[in-house]
């Protein structure tokens, strides 16, 4: 997915550093300009208490340029106001950029507080710039006299997104609802981070602890070596560690004979932030959901998934619960196929019980291996992950002519972080810096995103690349071992790493224009998927850990024949969650009893869920939704895979699935315009257009 972060006028802002509260008094490194190579973050000198000072320096900054926008005696010009507020805020965003990051990959206790404390702080501050009465009059008015100012397209989206953003930022509103929108804007905010932290804490606050060998039967080797590892780091040496992180977890649940630590790990995992503890997140859920519908209503708006929408692809509620009812239905029959084949193998093996939730991935292992022969620890030996990097490098090749070289001697955020340089196919023109940081810590968030340190823009009138980071939760493996994925984790790489060839391509001049609607947003990252199970790509990439062996053909095989079973299941608890997102902020009004757990049973039993299938994420856990970015938009993903579907058969219609022509009409059309020109248009100047649902349906095999 993609990140987001702390807020910031017209943007967000996403990166990382260690944190280190030693040094004090040493110089701030956010007040001068970056000596690094490709200028990236310093992350050796940056202190955490270098964040504070620059935020408030960085506000006060941006404030100061705004005023002298609003009160510029000069006729309001698209230059003077809108060109200027663009580029304002340099150092707030070069903090954010920082500090969000850290907040992600390497919190603590520390950055927490400040987190909470810069809260309401940004919020105001962003507030105070959108409802600047004299700053909207001067936006108005070029937006209103835009016919005379002979603007070019990308102007001229500028514009309109400026003068929209001020609108939806309650710049028409009266004084009486202008404060009140001041007042939810910031408990919004202290809401979403209060729901990440808990999460954060209640995701590392379990510890399934094995001590008796015989309870690890039936796990792999590699998962046993870096439970041992983690039980080691934890003080627990000798003894065997398992946590909720989802490297952790799913494997346990998918091959751990013991059913009743199953049982254990599975309703843990579905019961974070609601356990009625401290770092419980319901009242948190029942306060956020009704801020955000006050905010829309304040704005206009029926109801936040309306205000949500407004600048989305789907446009309405009405189109978002079209499309995920059409896919529901054959989605919830293929589960429901699947949960017979569970029940087939536990009566097999001689079990008088009907499958749980903490059945379904163990006995679905199984059902897959009866049907197909295939065992999934057969494959994990062939995706080793820098090889299943490699091969995310060769598809962008063969593609794009683009290269990926390491970097050394370059600030990293991480230890465990690497660095590449990206050249354009004249292997001359540098296109930016990516970092790739693979592994789980206790201070990361869950989940696998990907960010930036610096945006992609114009500076002097020179492309200035941008520093792009993708994050991932992969266990680390022990010493002397290679970490090796899952089929669903070396996709995941695959996923992000088309987000990296977005903002890689990226060519716009203002940052205002460079971020495309949340449900166009998937659609470079998933269609990247599609190449990496593609029989031509696995023998470049899949190669046996130990021995080099490129994968046998009679593997790939059973990989294609088996590729569309268990989609029941992942369609099915994918849209669970997608429709649990939309029914929340379709409400029109919260009671003051307001039950998140009825509410969420009564969503889900009425529309016929079966109970071994929980919501992808329900509602504690529900970190899109509930901590901001995919708020009524987590829907999004089986949008843009209507796209991507359909955009992938572009180049299997040509019988090339690296076919050049295409995906040069790709990189211009989808990859490098920001969002110039709207979605819709953007899609049908690659497909000649508009996509079709029908490739998504066959590729879920659902049709």
């Amino acid at each position: 997915m993609m990140a987001a972060g702390l807020a910031v006028v017209l943007g967000a802002c996403n990166s990382s550093k260690k944190n280190d509260t030693a040094g004090k008094n040493t110089p701030n490194p956010f007040f001068t300009e970056y000596t690094t190579p490709f200028g990236v973050p310093p992350f050796d000198q940056i202190k955490f208490e270098h964040y504070k000072p620059a935020f408030l320096k960085g506000m006060q900054e941006q404030a100061a340029e705004v005023d002298s926008i609003a009160n510029n005696p000069q006729e309001a010009s698209f230059e003077n106001t809108i060109v200027t507020l663009d580029q304002s805020g340099k150092l707030l965003n070069k903090v954010s950029y920082a500090f969000s990051g850290e907040a992600s990959i390497n919190t603590n206790d520390s950055i927490q507080a400040l987190e909470q404390e810069l809260s309401p702080l940004l919020s105001r501050h962003s507030d105070d710039i959108l409802l600047n009465a004299k700053l909207f009059a001067r936006i108005k008015s070029v937006y209103d006299n835009q016919e005379k100012l002979n603007l070019n397209k990308e102007q001229k989206k500028l514009l309109e997104k400026t003068y929209k953003h001020f609108v939806r930022g309650g710049a028409n509103l009266d004084a009486e609802k202008q404060a009140k929108l001041r007042a939810v804007n910031e408990t919004i905010s202290q809401l979403q981070i209060t729901f990440e932290q808990n999460l954060l804490k209640e995701t590392n606050a379990f510890q399934l602890v094995i001590d008796k060998k015989e309870d690890l039967s039936g796990l792999p080797e590699t998962l046993i070596a870096s439970a041992a590892s983690a039980a080691k780091e934890a003080g627990k040496d000798g003894k065997w560690l398992f946590t909720l992180h989802n490297p952790s977890v799913m494997p346990f649940l998918q091959y751990a004979n013991n059913r009743s630590l199953r049982e254990k790990i599975f309703k843990a995992y579905i019961m974070r932030g609601n356990n009625g503890n401290a770092n419980d997140n319901k009242e948190v859920v029942k306060k956020l959901v009704a801020a955000r519908l006050e905010k829309a209503q304040l704005l206009g708006f029926k109801d936040f998934a309306a205000y949500a929408l407004d600048e989305n692809m789907a446009k309405d509620e009405a189109n978002v619960y079209k499309l995920l009812n059409q896919i529901w239905k054959p989605a919830l029959v293929k589960a429901k196929e699947e949960l017979a084949d569970i029940n087939a193998e536990i009566k097999k093996e001689g079990g008088n019980f009907q499958a749980e939730g903490w059945d379904w991935r163990y006995y679905f292992e199984k059902a897959k291996k009866s049907r197909f022969n295939l065992d999934e620890n057969e494959v994990r030996p062939y995706l080793e992950l820098n090889n299943v990097r490699e091969g995310a490098f060769y598809v962008a090749n063969k593609l794009y002519g683009i290269t990926f070289t390491p970097l050394k001697n370059i600030p990293l955020p991480d230890p465990d972080a690497q660095a590449f340089e990206c050249k354009d196919k004249d292997g001359k023109t540098t296109l930016g810096v990516l970092y790739m940081d693979f592994y789980t810590r206790p201070g990361k968030s869950g989940g696998a995103w990907c960010g930036g340190y610096r945006d992609q823009t114009y500076k002097d009138g020179k492309r200035e690349i941008p520093i792009v980071t993708t994050v991932f939760n992969f266990s680390k493996p022990a010493a002397g071992q290679q970490a090796l994925l899952s089929a669903d984790e070396a996709s995941t790489v695959f996923h992000e790493f088309g987000h990296a060839l977005n903002a890689l391509f990226g060519d716009v001049h203002y940052y205002g224009v460079a971020s495309v609607p949340r449900d166009f947003v998937e659609l470079p990252s998933q269609v990247m998927e599609h190449w990496t199970f593609e029989p031509e790509v696995l023998k470049i990439y899949a190669k046996q850990h130990k021995t080099g062996e490129v994968i046998p053909q009679a593997l790939v095989d059973k990989i294609v024949k088996s590729g569309k079973y268990g989609q029941g299941f992942a369609t099915t608890e994918y849209l669970a969650a997608s429709l649990l997102d939309m029914d929340y902020h379709v409400l029109k009004q919260i009671p003051a009893n307001f039950d998140i757990e009825r509410f969420e049973e009564k969503a889900m039993n009425g529309r016929g869920l079966i109970s071994q299938i929980p919501p992808r994420y329900r509602t504690t856990y529900f970190s899109h939704t509930m901590g901001g970015g995919y708020t009524a938009g987590y829907y999004s993903y089986i949008w843009a895979e209507v796209l991507d579907c359909d955009a992938f058969e572009a180049f299997k219609e040509t019988g090339d699935i690296f076919n050049q022509n295409v995906a040069s009409k790709f990189r211009s059309c989808i990859l490098t315009p920001g969002c110039i020109e709207d979605a819709d248009v953007m899609y049908k100047n690659f497909r000649g257009k508009t996509a079709n649902i029908d490739p998504l349906l066959r590729n879920r095999g659902l049709k």
